[in-house]
C-alpha cells in the first residue's frame, strides 16, 4: 500500500484523524483541498464559487499529482465531495489506493457544520439543512458502494475520538 485515501461526506473528520493517523504511521500526511489550493492559488470555496466543474478539475489534478508518486505510505484526506467528481473516482480506481470511509450521521455532520463560521457555498439554499441532509444520504451510499468496490473498510466514526479513529485505521491497515 502507498496511499490510503480516507474518504466521506463534508465533517466526518477525514483531516483530522488522517493527522493523527500519520504521525501513528510516521508517514506522509496530504489534505487534497491544501494541496488544491497550493496548486492553484485559490481555496476550493472559491473555485466552487467560481465553477463547480472548475474546482472538480482542480481537485482531479491534484489527485493526479499524488499517484505513482512514492512508494512509502501516504495519507491522503479527501474532500468530502470527491465522490462526485467522476475523473477523481477514475483516478482511484485505476491505481494502488486503499480507502477508509468514514460513516457519521447527517445529523452529527450537521451539527458540524452549524459549528463552522459560514456555509459552504453549495448549502446556500432556501433549506441549508435539508439541502445537506439529502447530499450527506446521497453521497454516504455512494462512498459505500465505492468503498466495496475497492475492497476497503468501512469505520463509525461517530462518538469517537480522532486518535481512536486512527488508532483503529493503523490496527487495520497493519501499521
Amino acid at each position: 500500500m502507498s496511499m490510503l485515501l480516507l474518504c466521506g461526506p463534508k465533517h466526518v473528520g477525514k483531516t483530522s484523524v488522517a493527522y493523527v493517523l500519520s504521525a501513528l504511521c510516521h508517514c506522509e500526511f496530504i489534505d487534497l483541498d491544501e494541496l488544491v489550493t497550493r496548486q492553484t492559488g485559490k481555496t476550493p470555496r472559491v473555485l466552487y464559487q467560481e465553477g463547480p466543474d472548475l474546482f472538480r478539475k482542480a481537485e482531479s489534478e491534484a489527485l493526479a499529482s499524488l499517484m505513482g508518486q512514492s512508494s512509502a505510505l501516504r495519507i491522503v484526506a479527501a474532500g468530502g465531495g470527491l465522490i462526485d467528481n467522476e475523473a477523481a473516482i477514475c483516478l482511484v480506481d485505476s491505481n494502488d489506493v486503499d480507502v477508509v470511509y468514514l460513516a457519521v450521521s447527517a445529523t452529527v455532520a450537521w451539527d458540524r457544520i452549524r459549528a463552522e463560521k459560514s456555509l459552504p457555498p453549495f448549502l446556500n439554499t432556501e433549506a441549508p439543512e435539508a439541502t445537506h441532509r439529502a447530499l450527506h444520504e446521497r453521497r454516504a451510499a455512494a462512498y459505500r458502494n465505492f468503498v466495496q468496490r475497492k475492497h476497503g473498510w468501512v469505520i463509525q466514526a461517530e462518538d469517537k475520538s480522532s486518535r481512536t479513529i486512527a488508532e483503529e485505521i493503523a490496527s487495520i491497515i497493519g501499521a
